[in-house]
């Protein structure tokens, strides 16, 4: 049931019902219905998986109550490793077994020694790298003491497998969700029209941008070795925008939804695209998940303290990792190993920090610096997205090699007209607005209302234009 679909619209609206108007005067009722409403979500993608998600629930709220009540720190720590072992132990027989099997059997091969590695045809259960990471989070507070565990089933179910963020995050946090679970939430006229413009422009991402972005990045790499160099390099820039659009667009219908239900979601994305350098660019980009592996890995590791040489090792390992994450292959981990290696200089001559605003804060057009190293920053961060898009790593390189080579200085093949004004106006309007939440947050409040109603028609008659069948979100398949 995807976000872009006439069966999510029915069922949100059911839900919506059903929790302002028939049981909006009991807090227990309406986390009831949300609990209910999230596994009925889940179980329209595969029915079968719903019970590794209650499980792995039931693993992490049992863990939390333990580790709190745990009298000795032994046995604290045992009660986590459980939790842990368990969690990764799903996550790596699910996500990576037929990778590591395969690997090992090439590995051998070096060596002369030929093995048959026994392959299982899996199918990887939607959101278990989002949902594994909440209770995770959740686990590692209590035990850090940051948080006390909840006594209440119910609640802690719903902070895991709350609808809006269940296959595809945000990766949210139990300091931040779980105490608005708890409590009561009342409706909010403001947040709920908001919450629905940031619906809008989500949708617009995602059917508008990703979907026709994705059509011709397909077609480009199903016959890559046929097109010149500059084609390719639009080809990879597309695909650049074809996720930013897919997995931002997620993320706001994600945070509009819940506004919609009187809970606000941690923000995932803060225009990356306008980023000045990688290490800005990772603060803007998939927010929760970088902040998770900063608080849960880096930090614990040793973070920015110490020597130099184990500052870069702390980097390299956190994203290596988060190539790992983004799924079981050599592209998504070499991807990882690129942004390590490009955000190198900044970490090791403590620039990292430098930029904290948006850019050109508070102005209508970025210095000249500002401008180069928005294009430097965006073209290195597509260069390694081209890897992670590769269906291995020699089509990576070649891709690449074509790109970099003669026919680099030749004329692109026509294939994007329409839309590259398109991605023009798109970025734009994001340019205008990048010092609000979202795009249009602030977009025609000053206008009559015609012009702002037209503006979100012409938003509505585009994506009505762009539609076809809708296409699954990127991130369903980490």
């Amino acid at each position: 049931m995807l976000f872009n679909s006439l069966q999510f619209l029915l069922f949100f609206v059911i839900v919506f019902f059903l929790y302002w108007f028939v049981l909006n005067k009991s807090l227990r009722k309406q986390n009831l219905l949300l609990l209910i409403s999230s596994y009925f979500f889940y179980s329209c993608w595969d029915w079968r998986f719903l019970f590794l998600l209650v499980f792995s629930t039931f693993l992490d709220y049992f863990s939390g109550l333990m580790i709190f009540r745990s009298e000795t720190q032994g046995k604290r720590k045992s009660w986590l490793l459980i939790s842990v072992l368990v969690n990764l132990g799903f996550l790596g027989f699910f996500k990576y077994y037929n990778f590591f099997a395969h690997s090992a059997a090439d590995f051998l091969l070096l060596f002369g020694l030929k093995a048959n590695p026994y392959s299982l045809s899996i199918i990887l259960p939607v959101g278990i790298s989002f949902y594994t990471f909440h209770g995770l989070s959740y686990v590692f507070d209590i035990y850090n003491r940051k948080i006390e565990p909840t006594t209440n089933w119910v609640d802690y179910s719903v902070f895991v497998s709350f609808f809006p963020l269940l296959v595809a995050g945000p990766i949210e946090r139990a300091t931040h969700l779980l105490p608005q679970i708890e409590k009561p939430r009342h409706f909010d006229k403001a947040k709920a029209i908001d919450g629905l413009r940031q619906i809008l422009w989500g949708l617009f991402k995602k059917i508008v941008i990703a979907d026709t972005c994705a059509g011709f990045v397909d077609q480009l790499w199903g016959n890559y070795t046929h097109y010149s160099g500059s084609t390719l390099l639009l080809g990879a820039i597309m695909f650049s925008f074809q996720v930013y659009g897919d997995f931002s667009g997620y993320s706001d219908i994600a945070l509009g939804l819940a506004r919609l239900l009187g809970v606000e979601l941690l923000r995932n994305f803060s225009y990356p695209f306008f980023s000045r350098n990688v290490a800005e660019f990772w603060r803007r980009w998939h927010i929760s998940l970088s902040s998770w592996f900063r608080d849960y890995l880096y930090i614990p590791l040793g973070g920015s303290k110490g020597s130099k040489w184990k500052r870069a090792r702390n980097v390299f390992i956190i994203f290596i990792v988060s190539g790992f994450w983004h799924g079981a292959s050599w592209t998504r981990v070499t991807w990882g190993f690129m942004h390590a290696v490009f955000i190198m200089p900044s970490v090791l001559l403590n620039t990292n920090r430098q930029y904290l605003d948006i850019a050109a804060k508070g102005k209508l057009l970025p210095s000249l610096r500002e401008f180069f190293s928005i294009i430097f920053t965006f073209l290195l961060t597509t260069l390694a997205l081209t890897v992670f898009r590769a269906p291995s790593l020699p089509d990576a390189f070649h891709y690449i090699g074509i790109i970099f080579s003669r026919s680099f200085f030749t004329i692109p093949q026509p294939l994007f007209k329409t839309e590259f004004l398109l991605l023009t106006v798109f970025m734009a309007i994001e340019w205008l607005g990048r010092e609000e939440p979202y795009a249009i947050a602030k977009l025609g409040q000053n206008w009559r209302t015609t012009g702002r109603w037209s503006f979100y028609y012409l938003l509505l008659f585009l994506m009505y234009l762009y539609s076809g069948k809708p296409q699954q979100f990127i991130y369903f398949q980490f």
